[in-house]
């Protein structure tokens, strides 16, 4: 007789969803201001009077599987739309615990994480990217061992990142920026894994600690932080570096410029001195965008630039580059190369000659140099500086 019973029970009873995370998907709604959820949405597609995982088309932004057991149905992800959602993240959520994942980006969630999030044991994904949440970052979020991506940029957290974050072994993505965390940063190269690393605009100091060797992205722009970026030289499978608006000093090594991925390095707005540019002939490079504006960087200009096949962009504007300008960048900006800045330094003699064939159209200038610069090419627009001022600036930086 119960097997019988069990033949004709309905199927989509028999995978329903599990009560509590039917009720922690209400909680989530309720903690939301009706008036922000427009008629278009994800949300407004949640209507309890059908099961979230079992009705066609409806609870949109909700992934859900199945048990071993297959009995019942469990939320796995929730992926809401950015439609503006405004309100506070329910604690309930500590309750879907087979989630694996949560991304609320650009919406306008409010207050704190609930630590209930850190909860969720197999969390692979937790992006919250856009919104106004606050707090700290606590420590709870190491207990999420399974955590490949967590993206928090875009609100208005405090605090230090925990040490104990090296511990979440699995992290690809470490996305913090635009923030407002403070202190140092701790050692990450236990990070082994991890690609993206992203910690910018915030109110970070102190000097660079361990980063894992397999980082591909690295931003740390607009911090406080200081000291030598030579333990950056390991992190050889780098794409993209970006330390800009630091107070970073000493030597821009050739190391970084060569690594054989590179293709954007942003150092500006430091207080490098000088930068290592080695000949590349015969090496494959990928540079193309070399940004080291606002440093102190002296000296004649790097000559060696010009063997870097694959470079299209260069900013050296605001530095203390002095000497006439190479013949080879002209060359270069007849072919290759899109864009040269170098306004702001103490460049003197004559404009080679093949800045003036140039027929293509090039962004960049040479203002405020003391060049000889004709007016009727088109980077020479600007006033430039009496030969002077570059001549004393040259010697008093020659007697330190």
């Amino acid at each position: 007789m119960s097997l019988f019973l069990l033949l004709v029970v309905p199927s989509s009873v028999l995978s329903a969803t599990l009560r509590s995370d039917i009720q922690a998907l209400e909680s989530i709604i309720r903690s939301i201001d009706p008036s922000s959820i427009s008629p278009s949405s994800y949300l407004s597609t949640w209507d309890f009077s059908e099961d979230p995982c079992e009705g066609s088309g409806t609870f949109l932004g909700v992934m859900c599987s199945f048990t071993l057991e297959n009995t019942t149905s469990r939320v796995t992800e929730i992926d809401l739309d950015d439609d503006g959602y405004d309100g506070f993240l329910s604690e309930a959520i500590g309750n879907l615990t087979e989630l694996t994942v949560l991304s609320l980006d650009n919406n306008r969630f409010r207050g704190p994480i609930p630590e209930t999030v850190f909860q969720l044991r197999k969390l692979t994904k937790l992006s919250l990217s856009g919104n106004f949440f606050t707090g700290d970052i606590t420590p709870g979020i190491t207990k999420l061992k399974e955590l490949k991506t967590i993206d928090l940029s875009k609100n208005s957290i405090a605090g230090e990142i925990p040490p104990r974050i090296s511990g979440l072994r699995s992290l690809t993505h470490l996305i913090l920026s635009n923030n407002h965390i403070d202190g140092r940063i701790p050692a990450l190269n236990g990070l082994w894994k991890l690609q993206v690393l992203e910690l910018g605009n915030n109110h970070l100091f102190g000097m660079l600690p361990k980063l894992p060797t397999s980082l591909r992205t690295l931003s740390l722009c607009y911090n406080s932080l200081a000291g030598r970026i030579s333990p950056l030289h390991r992190l050889k499978h780098l794409v993209s570096l970006d330390v800009s608006q630091n107070r970073f000093s000493g030597t821009i090594g050739h190391e970084i410029l060569t690594f054989p991925e590179i293709s954007r390095i942003n150092v500006s707005f430091n207080q490098f001195i000088s930068i290592e540019v080695i000949q590349v002939i015969g090496m494959e490079t990928h540079l193309r965008i070399l940004d080291a504006e606002g440093n102190h960087l002296q000296g004649p200009l790097p000559l060696n630039l010009a063997t870097y096949g694959n470079l299209k962009d260069i900013n050296l504007r605001s530095n203390m580059f002095s000497g006439d300008i190479p013949r080879i960048y002209g060359k270069r900006l007849e072919n290759s190369w899109r864009s040269l800045y170098l306004e702001n330094n103490y460049l003197t003699g004559t404009l080679p000659v093949e800045f003036q064939r140039i027929s293509k159209q090039i962004r960049g200038s040479l203002s405020n140099n003391c060049l000889q610069c004709p007016k009727n090419v088109t980077i020479c627009q600007g006033v430039q500086k009496p030969k002077s001022q570059c001549t004393n600036a040259m010697q008093e930086e020659g007697l330190k």
